[in-house]
């Protein structure tokens, strides 16, 4: 036993004077990984949640494309993340909404749709240094205020009154003219724009509505506006309201041409007009999405199907957010903001610019009208010419 035992002591010293075996050598490390939360705000549920889903579509399908990049960014692996959130379309709950986007810290958002939510909302942003970019809101308030990083990648609403007023006097021979609009910032502020521009190149204003983006029975407005004997009736509001506006007037009558602005040119008018719809006329603050770049079409049919509406802006505006960061070489809000001023983007909707306000420079507006149950580009407005749209 005692040999055995000694035996035994001497084996056990031999394996500790061997050591352990050695640790394996440690694989090449990369960069540091680092997930950048980016914000989306609009309407996802309601009468307009149809633009709302479309816009959020055109953000994921940008994170998408820009994840597959592999970006790094401060020295760390970049893996973007949406953070989507339903302002219902309403001014309050989209501030409720912004307040919770700044608190969860994303690096910028992407919205709002409305401009009457827009800029209630971009102000709760702006205090915070945080970025926000739509591509939907048009209302020139939105970028007179002085902000900074407050921007939008679709034109103005003083840009698309008068394309729309140059359309309805050249094409559609609108001498008398009816304007309603919905009492909401979008759907005012282009009515009045679209009044001025008429009124500017000698068209008569026979009549001047008001409604709410809650109605659904037009016909005590409509009835007055047919006692004037209109040739054309301009309406400031959405596509939910619009088309049951126009389905109804018909049911009056009413002869005049109806025609609308961007909130309401969608295919969806089809469906909410039905055969009153045919011949519409309507504008959108950009190019059609069916100008959009092949990449970016055929990405996004093959994802989600057709666009709406403005998830090409929606896309480039999340685009050019990430191509800042690349730039200044940071996902911090207070670095990177300042490089979007100084971008020269080409996006699915064409080069990118702004200037100074967050404008987009050098925005086309397109009109369109319902051919077929389809809206389809008819004309493009630039440097104060109506011209035909070709693709």
């Amino acid at each position: 036993m005692i040999r055995l035992a000694a035996l035994s002591l001497c084996l056990a010293c031999v394996a500790c004077g061997q050591g352990e075996a050695p640790a394996p050598p440690k694989a090449a490390s990369g960069p540091a990984a680092a997930t950048v939360t980016l914000g989306v705000a609009g309407p996802l549920t309601g009468g307009i949640a149809h633009q709302g889903k479309d816009d959020e579509n055109g953000v994921a399908l940008a994170i998408e494309h820009a994840n597959a990049k592999k970006l790094v960014i401060g020295g760390k692996a970049v893996t973007f993340r949406m953070m989507s959130e339903d302002d219902q379309g309403d001014p309050k709950v989209g501030t409720l909404v912004a307040q919770k986007l700044v608190d969860a810290k994303v690096a910028a958002v992407i919205g709002h749709l409305n401009s009457g939510v827009t800029i209630p909302a971009s102000e709760i942003y702006a205090r915070a240094g945080i970025p926000v970019i739509s591509g939907s809101a048009t209302n020139p308030a939105l970028t007179e205020r002085g902000l900074k990083g407050v921007l939008r990648t679709v034109g103005r609403d003083d840009q698309q009154g008068p394309a729309i007023a140059a359309y309805i006097m050249a094409e559609l021979k609108g001498t008398r003219a009816a304007i309603v609009d919905d009492k909401t910032a979008y759907g005012e502020g282009l009515a009045v724009e679209v009044e001025r521009a008429l009124k500017g190149a000698g068209a008569q204003i026979v009549a001047r509505e008001r409604t709410t983006d809650k109605d659904t029975d037009f016909k005590a407005v409509l009835t007055k506006i047919k006692a004037k004997n209109p040739d054309v009736v301009f309406h400031g509001g959405m596509d939910a309201t619009g088309g049951i506006m126009l389905k109804q007037a018909r049911e009056l009558g009413i002869k005049a041409h109806f025609v609308f602005g961007d909130g309401a040119c969608t295919d969806e008018m089809a469906q909410l007009a039905g055969p009153a719809g045919e011949g519409l006329a309507c504008s959108q603050a950009g190019l059609p999405a069916a100008a959009a770049s092949k990449e970016f079409l055929e990405a996004f049919n093959r994802k989600y199907g057709p666009t709406k509406l403005y998830a090409p802006f929606y896309y480039d505006a999340t685009s050019v957010v990430i191509e800042a960061m690349r730039k200044a070489d940071s996902t911090d809000p207070a670095r990177f903001t300042p490089e979007i001023y100084k971008l020269a983007h080409q996006g699915a909707t064409g080069k990118i610019e702004f200037d100074a306000k967050g404008d987009r420079k050098n925005a086309e507006m397109t009109i369109f009208r319902m051919r077929g149950k389809e809206i389809v580009p008819v004309a493009i407005y630039r440097d104060g010419k109506v011209e035909p749209f070709a693709k």
